[in-house]
């Protein structure tokens, strides 16, 4: 039997799906491990990863018992399902390539005052950077920002006043540099995915319409 046989399209398919397997776990383990040691503070950001991940092994878990069964309308459903996540998923990964700088500092503008007094102190914390960079969510000289020093100097003689607290830059151009990386980076593997579904939507369709050998000759398929 070929590569191009029933048996080689089967296996392809098969494994094709346990990649995607593979990639939902990984999301569903790294948004946990992301809540578990408080590296991501958001729980919109953790539900979203997870709801990917899940959605993922659902359309894996199509695919896989599609393949095994030879199942004609889990195979249709699972070629429909995937071509509309292709679609969905192209558009996405083009508009995050595509974003400017401009369209960037704009959205950002919009969603820094949206976020909550515990993720924009996380942020603060790690960046080392106070406030959005004239936000109205950012009252002047806000000290409540990790990013302040609040030292106190204490040595011989009488307690001398603390010096006034420390300037650190504003988030917006540290934010939006990591930003920028991270939609190059979404983008990339997003485009990448997104041709691996073009994949499984052929090998679906192709499998689909090939004939299983140890069936009945005269089976209609």
């Amino acid at each position: 039997m070929g590569c191009g046989g029933f048996a080689c399209s089967r296996n392809a398919l098969c494994a094709l799906n346990v990649v995607y397997v593979l990639v939902g776990l990984l999301l569903i383990a790294v948004a946990a491990w992301g809540r578990g040691f408080g590296v991501v503070s958001s729980p919109p950001l953790l539900g979203g990863v997870i709801a990917l991940g899940t959605l993922l092994l659902l359309i894996a878990a199509l695919g896989l018992l599609g393949a095994l069964q030879h199942h004609q309308v889990l195979l249709f459903f699972y070629m429909m399902v995937l071509a509309l996540l292709c679609l969905f998923q192209l558009g996405l990964s083009c508009s995050c390539l595509a974003l400017g700088r401009a369209r960037q500092e704009g959205l950002f503008a919009s969603a820094w005052p949206l976020l909550s007094n515990e993720t924009r102190r996380g942020l603060e914390r790690r960046l080392r950077c106070c406030g959005g960079g004239g936000s109205p969510r950012d009252p002047p000289g806000d000290t409540a920002c990790p990013a302040v020093s609040t030292r106190v100097l204490v040595g011989a003689g009488p307690p001398r006043a603390p010096p006034p607290p420390a300037a650190p830059p504003p988030c917006p151009p540290r934010l939006l540099r990591l930003w920028d990386q991270a939609l190059k980076i979404l983008g990339g593997v997003g485009l990448f995915f997104s041709f691996t579904e073009v994949l499984g939507v052929w090998l679906a369709q192709r499998y689909r319409n090939q004939r299983d050998p140890r069936g009945n000759p005269g089976a209609f398929l």
